[in-house]
């Protein structure tokens, strides 16, 4: 027999469909790894990155001690002993040359930080990026598309993803900005370096059911629905009464926050993802401390 809760579920889940226009296809899923070769990555022009733009996607990253950095393509291994040397982080150079990994992996041992950088030969598409807090990139535009399906698939949410230059089409950066660099004019006829950020977001497209105690006999039982389109929601939500005001929804990393209108009471949600549970704290206007809540994706077998 279907109890009254999950019979208002039900009548909650539809109305939330309702109010949505259709979901939004989540890229990466659909997109396949292409082949790749070493015969291919060996046709890539090597042009080293000026200094003082390592310096910067660095920067941008906010790399720390505790961070690994992958720079896929590195070259002459300048960025991952930045990144050892400035800022303290462990990392892993790759690169298909065999001469400049052992270039880069001599420079590493000069520069005294060969235990926290490391360069390998190896095909950039089969490296193992799982461990990657921060992946760097100076790679043309083709293979910025190639790399998209793998940097979605292996690394973590709120994995950074700094870039040179060149941008994945379709997924807008969370940050970017342009710097002059004078020395760059010679080998790409411009003085302009262009960076950009990705976070790795999580993937929360679809239905969650969150119970919320505002205390009293305000205890609700709302269902939150989401399109995604890699960090940006288009976010509904409804109780039995039927829908419900929410705005402001913002998703970086596994960090998610949104706007929503319980009874008359505006309140800002706040939390974060971890597979199919999100859980944070509530606070509107007036209170004295913030409420807690906690959502459970809703799957084929619990509708």
């Amino acid at each position: 027999m279907i109890s009254s809760e999950e019979l208002d579920m039900a009548c909650i889940l539809n109305a939330s469909k309702l109010l949505r226009h259709g979901w939004w296809t989540v890229v990466w899923l659909a997109l396949l790894l292409p082949e790749s070769g070493a015969q291919e990555l060996s046709k890539l022009p090597y042009v080293p990155t000026p200094q003082v733009v390592v310096d910067e996607m660095l920067k941008m990253a906010n790399v720390t001690e505790k961070d690994f950095v992958v720079d896929l393509g590195s070259g002459d291994g300048r960025m991952i002993i930045t990144a050892a040397r400035k800022f303290k982080a462990n990392g892993l150079g790759v690169d298909i040359d065999p001469r400049l990994v052992a270039l880069s992996n001599k420079e590493a041992k000069a520069n005294g930080v060969d235990d926290r950088a490391k360069f390998i030969e190896q095909d950039m598409f089969k490296a193992d990026i799982g461990k990657a807090t921060v992946v760097t990139l100076y790679v043309l535009p083709d293979f910025m598309e190639k790399l998209r399906p793998k940097l979605l698939s292996e690394l973590k949410p709120g994995a950074r993803i700094v870039a040179h230059d060149y941008y994945m089409s379709g997924w807008h950066p969370d940050r970017q900005f342009s710097l002059t660099v004078p020395e760059k004019v010679k080998a790409n006829g411009t003085d302009k370096a262009h960076l950009y950020l990705w976070i790795v977001p999580s993937v929360v497209a679809g239905d969650w059911r969150m119970e919320f105690d505002a205390g009293g006999s305000r205890r609700q039982l709302i269902v939150l629905g989401f399109d995604q389109q890699y960090q940006i929601l288009d976010a509904s939500a409804a109780n039995i009464l039927g829908p419900m005001k929410i705005e402001n929804t913002l998703l970086r990393g596994n960090e998610i926050s949104f706007d929503l209108i319980i009874g008359a009471s505006p309140y800002r949600f706040t939390g974060k993802v971890n597979d199919n549970h999100m859980e944070g704290t509530a606070v509107t206007p007036g209170s004295k401390q913030p409420t807690a809540w906690r959502a459970s994706k809703v799957t084929a077998q619990s509708r």
